[in-house]
């Protein structure tokens, strides 16, 4: 490490380079605490900064140094928490002075040990919680040693320093990680979709997208070919690439035939019909997946047991209930447009209710193409009027109820104004298409009062 100034990337490329270094932590969440307590074990100087009122329980060993708007003197090094922007007083003072920024992910890789796990990364605009945990199936299903990290299950920092090892990680990775990632190397990166989310924080959907593309600097590049976006970056890749489609796949692809997954050298694994949740964006998740597993040497059987044995998480088209003949699905995670197409695309007539945050992002496409399976529609939230001006001009004539309220009652009005647009047969569809936080903590809170929602009806 001679030849670099202390406190550079190459200076800090390993656990050993920590030792008595001042490390800033930007923000006390879990990613934070972690990052705190691998800093204390590798002999570091943590300081800790928290946009919070109030200081939070840290390690005595640790300085708290409250809000802060520039970097203090003598930090060599700063760990941003997930959701941070650039343009974060903290952060933009540090680019400035030439210190290193290390997301989550980039700073879990630089601490794990020699012949640490292999890293197998996951990120798109939707689908990544599903195909890590599908991932995390196939892998435990084949005796690794595995689990799954990042956004989702044990924190990445946490988990590269537990006893025993694990041999595999699916690491699911959001565009906030990937930005301030730089010297991740995984064994395969699959990207699964990308359209417009985020672009209040990245700025530009061609700054998003190169952010991205960033999981396939891997040993094997995995994309989606179904999608114009990711396949033209997947195309433009130098090393060993892996392509999947929903539909029938050229030689050493992924895809699905005469209506059963095949992997890339042809061989059946098991019928599209059986993949849950249904929808055609699951089944490329499963792809997706299957494709990741297969480069750790995962074989077919422990594949197809990992998908039939998959439960997935809460509020990803979770059905609820069935009352008077309709069904209340819950994906409240679908929190931008695309996600709520893949929704909408898995039900042939939908009550849909929408509504929320939507972020800088362009509804109009989505409601053009999934207006003619709509047989009413319930909008909540600070954008629902984009939603219901796209609405009047594609479905003129679709029953339309907005719910202007925000209080804790507010969703037992949505879900039975949603009732009463719906007959026996129809799906109601919480699929908002934008985020929550204008109403709720978070989507899953908007999903559970949906869910409680819909439970008192039935009673």
């Amino acid at each position: 490490m001679t030849g670099t100034q202390p406190g550079t990337e190459t200076d800090l490329a390993d656990a050993a380079a920590f030792a008595g270094r001042s490390v800033l932590v930007c923000g006390t969440g879990m990613a934070g605490l972690s990052a705190i307590r691998a800093l204390l074990a590798l002999g570091a100087r943590p300081l800790v900064t928290d946009d919070a009122q109030l200081p939070p329980l840290l390690p005595a060993e640790a300085e708290f140094v409250g809000r802060l708007t520039g970097l203090p003197a003598g930090v060599e090094a700063v760990v941003s928490s997930p959701g941070l922007p650039p343009s974060h007083p903290v952060l933009a003072a540090a680019t400035a002075a030439g210190v290193p920024v290390l997301g989550e992910l980039e700073f879990a890789w630089r601490i794990q040990p020699r012949g640490g796990p292999r890293w197998l990364m996951v990120t798109g605009t939707n689908g990544k919680t599903t195909t890590v945990r599908m991932l995390e199936a196939m892998l435990r299903a084949s005796g690794l040693r595995a689990v799954a990290v990042g956004n989702v299950g044990v924190p990445v920092i946490d988990a590269v320093r537990a006893e025993p090892a694990y041999q595999v990680l699916a690491v699911e990775a959001s565009s906030f990680q990937l930005h301030f990632s730089s010297s991740l190397h995984p064994r395969a990166g699959a990207l699964l979709n990308l359209a417009e989310d985020h672009l209040d924080w990245h700025g530009s959907m061609r700054t998003y997208a190169r952010t991205k593309a960033k999981v396939f600097a891997a040993d094997y590049a995995i994309g989606n070919l179904d999608d114009e976006r990711v396949a033209r970056l997947l195309a433009e890749q130098p090393g060993d690439t892996i392509g999947f489609t929903t539909g029938p796949p050229d030689a050493g692809q992924f895809g699905v035939l005469d209506g059963l997954l095949v992997t890339a050298a042809g061989r059946p694994l098991l019928p599209a019909g059986e993949i849950s949740p249904a929808g055609p964006h699951n089944v490329a998740n499963a792809l997706a997946a299957a494709a990741l597993a297969g480069t750790v040497g995962v074989p077919d059987r422990a594949i197809v047991a990992g998908l039939r044995g998959f439960v997935p998480d809460p509020h990803r088209n979770q059905p609820v209930a069935e009352v008077a003949g309709i069904r209340y699905v819950d994906d409240s995670k679908a929190t931008n447009p695309h996600a709520a197409a893949a929704s909408l695309a898995a039900y042939p007539r939908v009550v849909w209710i929408a509504g929320g945050q939507l972020k800088g992002a362009d509804v109009e496409p989505l409601v053009a193409a999934y207006a003619g399976r709509l047989a009413g529609a319930v909008l909540l939230g600070v954008d629902r009027a984009t939603i219901a001006a796209a609405l009047s001009r594609h479905a003129p004539d679709l029953p339309v109820i907005e719910v202007a309220r925000t209080d804790d009652g507010a969703m037992q009005e949505i879900v039975a104004a949603a009732t009463s647009l719906a007959r026996a047969g129809d799906v109601v569809l919480l699929a908002p298409a934008a985020a929550s936080k204008d109403m709720y903590v978070n989507y899953g809170a908007r999903g559970l009062a949906f869910q409680a929602a819909v439970r008192a009806l039935g009673r």
